[in-house]
């Protein structure tokens, strides 16, 4: 892949934000998600961006901490590919890239809000008894493992992490 990834940095931000509005519709900081993210910077060290041989940006990636109970877990995204990348495998090779490092760093636990049938493939499953805040849809709450049996007994609603 011609693609350099690398930890997000501060010098990284206002370029991943342009990327994330590129990628997505306006209004997307009006989602719940964004509120399980004010106030908290990303996870240093899993945030990643992609960068091509010419040092342009291509993709990015970035996790929240957030809590279920007492419980710790991930919050994947936004991951963005630039429109004009993407086909290429660019967004895959960001989740598997950035979840590699998950594990080692202490996480034993990851989730999202996503579609099933994209997200399955690297091991995401529905979380039946996780709740989003709402208008979430509980269908698209999706979880995956990075410690065995990381998610077995974790139920009820995530909240922001310093909550």
């Amino acid at each position: 892949m011609p693609y350099k990834m690398t930890p997000e940095v501060p010098a990284d931000h206002w370029e991943v934000e342009a990327l994330y509005d590129t990628c997505f519709a306006p209004g997307r900081e009006a989602l719940s998600s964004y509120r399980l993210r004010d106030g908290v910077p990303p996870v240093a060290g899993l945030s990643h961006v992609a960068r091509d041989s010419g040092g342009i940006l291509a993709g990015a990636i970035r996790y929240w901490p957030v809590r279920i109970g007492a419980t710790e877990a991930l919050l994947l995204g936004p991951v963005a590919v630039h429109p004009t990348r993407q086909g290429e495998g660019l967004g895959a090779a960001l989740i598997e890239t950035s979840l590699a490092h998950a594990g080692p760093l202490g996480w034993e636990r990851v989730m999202l809000v996503g579609d099933a049938p994209y997200y399955n493939r690297f091991g995401f499953t529905l979380l039946q008894d996780v709740e989003m805040p709402p208008p979430t849809n509980p269908a698209r709450v999706l979880g995956r493992s990075l410690a065995e049996d990381a998610w077995a007994g974790v139920i009820g609603k995530v909240r922001h992490w310093h909550d």
